[in-house]
């Protein structure tokens, strides 16, 4: 499918929160929905001095959007809990939350709370968002027309998965480059659509794209990614697209390639057991997270 940019329609009176959005795809992606009228743009990052940058190119711009930088570190979900707070103290609506930020062959480690850190961030954290911020994207699904979504990105390496899915008796120990694995994007997604089916919820492949992220891999990581890498704005082609398009054209719990191409569910990716295993565990680990 051929798309860019310009094929975002306009987005009046929708408001969108991206984690990540300081950089890479997720600063292509804020600045893009920018150009088509949002009624608020919400993002989080680490970097308090370059999300202050982002607002105030957004806010020469288009004067008339509301734009926030939310600092969050999603090592923590206390962290992630702060955010959501001040998210919610600003808008009493969401129609779009995209899951955008993560690690990638971090060193071994564990998060605050003690998850591994590639499964914490990547999956615990951004779950954490969704359970704190659903109240809100459901009552932007009950609006007239009302269209909320949740867009996971994740990547086709999830089908390297080790044997069993997800071993959930390793996800409080240290693993590094071994645990990268995306999996839990594909399957909670999908999880979500068959428990909320009034909000669209997706996972989607951005591309091999040319990122700080891959810049700060080690030589040897970076020999085994391919050559050829689409830019970060290409790389938020996908976001885009799964974000703002007709969402008759898009399968609720389904998996994308760029741009919009179903992507092919291997191995446990479609074990629907599983995908209510890791649901209920993470349940399990949040209930004691609440606004």
């Amino acid at each position: 499918m051929k798309f860019d940019s310009s094929q975002v329609p306009d987005l009046s009176d929708k408001v969108f929160l991206v984690t990540g959005g300081t950089g890479g795809i997720g600063k292509e992606t804020i600045l893009a929905l920018a150009k088509h009228n949002p009624q608020g743009l919400y993002f989080t990052g680490r970097n308090s001095q370059r999300g202050a940058e982002i607002v105030a190119d957004i806010n020469a711009s288009a004067p008339s959007i509301t734009v926030a930088f939310l600092e969050c570190d999603l090592e923590s979900l206390e962290s992630v809990k702060h955010a959501a707070e001040q998210f919610v103290s600003q808008s009493d609506r969401l129609d779009v939350l995209v899951c955008n930020a993560g690690v990638m062959n971090a060193p071994p480690t564990l998060t605050k709370e003690g998850y591994e850190v590639h499964f914490g961030v990547n999956h615990l954290a951004h779950a954490l968002f969704i359970k704190l911020l659903l109240p809100t994207l459901l009552r932007a699904a009950e609006l007239p027309n009302g269209d909320a979504r949740i867009v996971s990105l994740t990547s086709q390496g999830y089908a390297m998965h080790p044997w069993g899915g997800i071993l959930f008796n390793k996800l409080h120990v240290p693993q590094g480059a071994s645990s990268l694995l995306y999996l839990a994007n594909l399957l909670y997604a999908a999880e979500l659509a068959r428990r909320y089916p009034q909000i669209t919820a997706v996972a989607i492949h951005p591309g091999v794209v040319s990122t700080e992220l891959v810049k700060t891999q080690s030589f040897l990581a970076r020999a085994m990614i391919p050559f050829s890498r689409l830019t970060p704005q290409q790389g938020a082609y996908n976001t885009l697209w799964a974000s703002t398009s007709d969402k008759e054209k898009i399968v609720n719990g389904g998996f994308y390639e760029p741009v919009g191409v179903p992507g092919r569910k291997l191995r446990q990716s479609c074990d629907d057991k599983l995908a209510a295993q890791l649901w209920e565990w993470t349940e399990k680990e949040l209930e004691g997270w609440h606004l």
